[in-house]
């Protein structure tokens, strides 16, 4: 038995770790023993073999006669096998260092570990999403009429965007993934005024751009943009699963376009607006810091009309255009989408925002109230003294009459 184990122990070579250490299915058979357990191979050191001396070290220290091979009678136990370096200095140049401890139940695994991490790797899908806002309004009749072949019939009421999928690939009900790797890209276009890119790369983004700009107006000096990521995982344990500027999904297809582009278009467009009321804020801070130093400030009627109304267009573009608290159709028929919404208005912030924009328009109302007050109060009295001169002119004029008329009479 033993010149068998011998002759089965004299065929191992050395090799990388994770290959010199294989199980042994079982011993070898002979008449006078029962059926045994399969023998089991560790390493509880760490092996430096010399390339030159390999041969004939490993065959002497696996010899099962000598002191370092430590085996039960019954082979229930595990072998041990202990290799001691016995390279001398000038060889250790050429020897292969092993420095990674293999624990026994990686004997065996060949890999499959590794294979299963990457092909869970493999499974993500990234698909970048990307929002513009370059301009106040778009005719989406015109830009459908110019985009037939490219358009997704809605499937809700929700009449103020598009969406447009370009790519010669087949048509999707709305069920199921439809977005893999780079085979499809899709745009949301809003009425108001935002873009949603969704899988276009960085370069092709003006291309999809110019198509918007020909049916849109009011295009505005400085683009706004917002990146954000969608990760496809089919072996999602939930149906979706938050993150650092990214959501993860199981599958993404043409309905959870509309709801993440829908959450991203008014993120934008929020933003632009929220500026724009910054913008008379400070404008109102630098009014009232001077009226601190002077006492005064100087202000046409003309410019504070034109702030009442620029005041009061952002609020009405944000709830009525923006549909900010409008729940999307999408939403409300089914409650994954409803998840994924309520997500990404929570993730963006829009109620916070809004209410903070909605602050900033009180403080500028507030302000534009009290100016009003002050030109009116200006306009009052100018009118007050203008009667005050005009019945001073009068009494003057009849005075001067009557000395007329005396001096006429003395005559």
């Amino acid at each position: 038995m033993w010149r068998t184990m011998d002759a089965h122990l004299r065929t191992i070579r050395v090799q990388p770790v994770r290959t010199i250490f294989t199980r042994i299915s079982k011993p070898p058979p002979h008449h006078h023993h029962h059926h045994r357990p399969p023998l089991t191979l560790c390493v509880a050191e760490t092996l430096t073999m010399s390339t030159r001396e390999s041969n004939t070290y490993c065959h002497s220290i696996l010899n099962p006669r000598s002191s370092e091979f430590n085996c039960s009678s019954d082979f229930s136990n595990s072998l041990v096998v202990r290799c001691i370096s016995s390279a001398s200095s000038a060889e250790r140049q050429t020897a292969v260092d092993w420095n990674e401890p293999v624990s026994c139940s990686e004997v065996g695994d060949g890999g499959n570990g590794n294979e299963n991490g990457s092909l869970e790797e493999d499974t993500k899908t990234s698909i970048p999403v990307r929002a513009y806002f370059n301009s106040t309004s778009v005719d989406l009749r015109s830009l459908v009429e110019q985009n037939k072949q490219n358009f997704i019939p809605p499937s809700s009421r929700m009449t103020n965007y598009v969406v447009l999928k370009f790519g010669n690939f087949s048509n999707h009900n709305g069920s199921g993934a439809c977005l893999s790797g780079s085979d499809c890209c899709f745009m949301v276009v809003f009425q108001y005024g935002s873009i949603v890119l969704f899988n276009v790369c960085e370069r092709e983004v003006d291309g999809y751009l110019k198509i918007v700009e020909r049916h849109a107006s009011g295009l505005l000096p400085e683009m706004r943009k917002d990146e954000y990521e969608v990760i496809e995982k089919a072996t999602l344990s939930t149906w979706m699963q938050g993150g650092l500027d990214h959501i993860m999904l199981q599958f993404l297809n043409v309905d959870g376009i509309r709801i993440i582009g829908s959450v991203l278009g008014q993120s934008i467009a929020l933003d632009y607006y929220v500026r724009q009321v910054d913008g008379m804020v400070a404008e109102f801070t630098d009014i009232n810091r001077g009226m601190e130093k002077t006492g005064t400030f100087t202000m046409e009627s003309k410019k504070l009309f034109q702030l009442v109304g620029k005041a009061n267009s952002n609020l009405a573009d944000v709830i009525l255009k923006l549909g900010l608290f409008e729940r999307s159709d999408i939403a409300w028929k089914d409650a994954k989408y409803s998840q994924i919404w309520e997500y990404l208005r929570d993730e963006f912030e829009l109620t916070q925002r809004f209410a903070s924009l909605d602050f900033k328009l009180k403080f500028v109302e507030h302000n534009i109230r009290f100016l009003q007050e002050i030109l009116q109060n200006r306009k009052s009295d100018f009118l007050e003294w203008l009667i005050i001169i005009l019945i001073s002119a009068e009494i003057l004029i009849s005075l001067y009459d009557l000395f007329q008329r005396t001096a006429n009479t003395l005559h």
